[in-house]
């Protein structure tokens, strides 16, 4: 893992570290291969075989199904095997599998042999089942905190960016006169090739639980890779969010080809230039996460994508339903009608949308779930995708068959993603509380921290802070990779919306001990569990919001909390928020007028290094915040 969370400037860099290079480019060549093989079978069945007893028409879904179905069949066991065994030479073991199944297949297109395509499909499944609890597991084991989300998202570009590049090279090339099968065998032979000479050169990773007794019944393990993630209430249900999407994607994945020809009149061209957008749109939305989260796993970004999932959705129904029937249009023809570049940008906008709600989830169960547990999570993760995948065809097909349009399905899924969304960030309210720190930090203000590095990506530390404002928790919060709890003054909760934020991100009400005794017990209690579980807790010693914008004394809260857990303490300081809208002005009136100081006033968050336990007191912590808060005055150093 980097030590350094600035050794590189952006995602892009980590194409040219060992640690990532690799493994990406053995990613890329697994899922392009995975996609021009079905791809090329698919039109192979469709356009140059005659199969009584696979007419056409079912020829996609029946290999979409038996792709799939390793998924639900061999998830758990994978997850096993990734656990136990040191990864890169697992990966090596499954390049060497996609080879013999590759050389099979070769063998089926030259033949025209269907049945043996059909059971390399199944085989090719299995490898990539194989693969996907390895690949979630690595990243976290060679990417720090503050590369996860960009790692994340070049693996996601990458995939979608192979899966495009494998339909269509699939697609080109069986489509050739005479040699078209045996060009299509020579390239999925020459990939999986290629994915073995790239995963020769992964480093090693040594196993997450090397002493694991392997469970072969795939049932029973399932089960208990469900439990195990359903032990992170939060991982879990970023899990069923991330399913959720595949479902989403699925069925426009799915509908592309009819939508292309029946709704919008184009040609197979302008079907293949419907998922160029998607994939590209994905890719996009995947490479953006890193800049807008600033390098650290922010989901503040999923609520973004859910909601533009659905808008993009409902527009592309409006966009398509009306328009007039004409002839087949080939490629040049369909992008000139201007009456489908509302239609181009919405699947674009919607797949770009699908980029950000997947990465941060991602990156998110990578980074909560324990390590020694990590590849059987992936493996439930992708046993609920198929799942999800199954029942999003079933669904498809049943609307369709009640007598739906494809612009009416992509409405209903669209209407139902919003409620679905709803139904996760009111279970997971941390989702909705890092999109309103997104929002505040991107919208209201322009946000700046320094001495990021100092605050722990893991264990237990207690963070101290100037209270400025009543938006204080919420911009720390967004300086944070992790979840914070809050001690705070009681009478912030009276207020209206901001008492209800609170209490959605579970900040612990404190009273003055003169003033409630009981409360100030119960405050504590809480603070030193939350403690003992490992977590970051919050508190701003001067025991309100300044109302002359100078540091008031630090009172001894925090060597309350320190008595029984003496954790590291982290100074920090807000600069620059005093006379903004949410802090007090010379009357002592907050909220009163919103452009005061103008739109995207710069703001700042220093972050000095940690105190162990022994060193600290009020003073100490005073001197220390007065000291970041006097750095701001002075410049950007």
């Amino acid at each position: 893992m980097s030590s350094d969370p600035n050794a590189h400037p952006n995602q892009f860099a980590l194409l040219g570290q060992r640690r990532f290079a690799p493994f990406f480019w053995t990613q890329f060549t697994g899922a392009g291969n995975d996609n021009l093989f079905k791809f090329a079978f698919t039109v192979m069945i469709t356009y140059q075989l005659q199969v009584s007893w696979l007419p056409p028409a079912m020829a996609g879904l029946v290999i979409g199904a038996l792709f799939i179905a390793p998924f639900v069949l061999l998830s758990a066991t994978s997850g096993q095997l990734a656990d136990k065994l040191e990864k890169g030479r697992l990966m090596r073991w499954v390049k060497n599998l996609e080879i013999a199944v590759m050389l099979l297949a070769g063998y089926g297109f030259i033949a025209s042999h269907v049945p043996v395509l059909l059971a390399c499909v199944f085989l090719m499944g299995v490898h990539s089942t194989l693969f996907g609890p390895v690949k979630y597991a690595y990243l976290p084991q060679h990417l720090s905190e503050r590369e996860i989300t960009g790692g994340n998202g070049m693996v996601e570009m990458g995939t979608f960016v192979a899966i495009l590049l494998g339909q269509l090279a699939g697609g080109l090339l069986i489509a050739i006169p005479g040699e078209g099968p045996r060009l299509a065998a020579g390239a999925c032979v020459l990939l999986a090739v290629i994915g073995r000479l790239t995963a020769a050169a992964v480093p090693d990773s040594p196993a997450s639980d090397p002493g694991l007794r392997i469970n072969w019944n795939p049932i029973s393990e399932t089960w208990r890779n469900l439990r195990l993630g359903s032990e992170n209430i939060v991982v879990f249900r970023s899990m069923l969010g991330i399913s959720w999407m595949w479902f989403f994607g699925a069925v426009f994945l799915s509908l592309f080809p009819a939508f292309a020809r029946d709704v919008l009149h184009g040609d197979e061209q302008a079907a293949s230039l419907l998922l160029v957008l998607f994939s590209l749109g994905v890719g996009s939305g995947a490479l953006l996460c890193e800049r807008l989260c600033r390098r650290h796993v922010d989901i503040g970004l999923v609520p973004l994508g859910a909601f533009g999932m659905t808008v993009f959705a409902v527009d592309l129904y409006f966009a398509s339903r009306g328009l007039a029937p004409s002839g087949l249009q080939g490629l040049g023809a369909f992008v000139a009608d201007a009456s489908h570049w509302r239609v181009m940008l919405d699947l674009f906008l919607l797949s770009l949308c699908v980029g950000l709600f997947s990465v941060p989830m991602y990156a998110l169960i990578q980074t909560r779930c324990q390590p020694t547990h990590r590849a059987r999570i992936i493996a439930a993760n992708n046993i609920l995708n198929a799942v999800f995948m199954i029942v999003s065809s079933l669904g498809a097909g049943l609307l369709l068959g009640a007598g739906l349009s494809i612009p009416e399905v992509f409405l209903i899924v669209g209407l139902v993603n919003a409620v679905v969304a709803v139904y996760i960030f009111l279970l997971v309210p941390e989702y909705l509380l890092r999109f309103m720190a997104f929002l505040l930090t991107h919208c209201v203000y322009r946000f700046r921290v320094r001495g990021e590095e100092h605050i722990p990506v893991s264990g237990a530390a207690i963070l101290v802070c100037n209270h400025v404002s009543y938006v204080d928790a919420v911009l720390m919060m967004a300086a944070s990779p992790r979840p914070i709890r809050f001690i705070m003054d009681h009478r912030i909760f009276a207020i209206p919306v901001m008492g209800w934020l609170f209490r959605l991100c579970k900040a612990i009400p404190v009273a003055p001990q003169k003033e409630d005794a009981a409360a100030y017990e119960r405050a504590f209690i809480e603070g030193k569990r939350v403690l003992a579980e490992g977590d970051l807790l919050a508190i701003f010693p001067e025991g309100g919001i300044t109302r002359d914008g100078r540091l008031a004394p630090f009172k001894g809260g925090v060597m309350k909390l320190l008595q029984n857990h003496p954790v590291p303490v982290v100074p920090m300081a807000l600069t620059n928020l005093w006379g903004s809208f949410f802090s007090r002005v010379a009357d002592g009136v907050a909220m009163v007028r919103p452009f005061r100081r103008g739109l995207f006033s710069q703001v700042g968050l220093r972050v000095g290094p940690a105190l162990v336990a022994a060193e600290v007191s009020p003073q100490q912590l005073q001197l220390r915040v007065a000291a970041l808060l006097a750095q701001e005055s002075i410049g950007p150093g």
